[in-house]
């Protein structure tokens, strides 16, 4: 088995749900230590409607800082940062920053990347298809900003799902595309 990996996973809009905790879970069965931080201080959302209200409440530049003071007892080792929707955007952030990411694991969500960005990190997506929250232009756009920043980058898409296709209790639930995006998502982390 490969080495173990520590992981930082962060939530979606909808906040710390058990679908959030599920996949920790099974990350941690694959041997890896998985840090999974509350952005959102307890509170969730059953929509993504109500959880924008939320990280609106709390603000982006709050919501970085509580993820960086999240990362940072960990960051010094060299972590794998991953997250869902909201979550990815804030792990892409916090990854393209960290000169000692080990990887980065996006599920349903990405960020802008700055002009300068540089990293040489393995990065996975996984995202619906089609996504109203990722729509193909920007996906392309984002694509190629990440492999000029110098990224090694997979892109995972899957036909008919909804955005947040890996959350049981939601809507957008697609039971197979999520038992693949977990089946590749954990070759990808065997692989680091």
């Amino acid at each position: 088995m490969a080495a173990a990996e520590t992981i930082i996973l962060f939530h979606s809009t909808c906040g710390l749900r058990p679908a959030v905790q599920a996949a920790a879970a099974r990350l941690r069965a694959a041997g890896h230590e998985v840090v999974v931080p509350d952005l959102f201080d307890g509170r969730t959302a059953d929509n993504i409607t109500d959880g924008l209200a939320i990280k609106d409440e709390i603000g982006q530049e709050e919501l970085l800082r509580r993820a960086v003071t999240a990362a940072a007892p960990y960051s010094e080792r060299g972590v794998v940062y991953a997250g869902f929707s909201l979550g990815g955007a804030v792990a892409q952030n916090l990854a393209l920053a960290d000169e000692k990411a080990r990887g980065l694991l996006l599920l349903h969500g990405t960020s802008d990347i700055a002009d300068d960005a540089a990293t040489d990190i393995p990065v996975q997506l996984h995202v619906a298809e089609p996504d109203p929250f990722e729509p193909d232009d920007w996906l392309n756009a984002w694509y190629l900003r990440m492999r000029r920043a110098g990224a090694d980058v997979e892109v995972h898409r899957y036909r008919g799902a909804g955005h947040l296709y890996t959350d049981p209790d939601l809507p957008d639930w697609d039971e197979e595309a999520a038992e693949r995006t977990w089946s590749t998502a954990l070759s990808f982390l065997a692989e680091l």
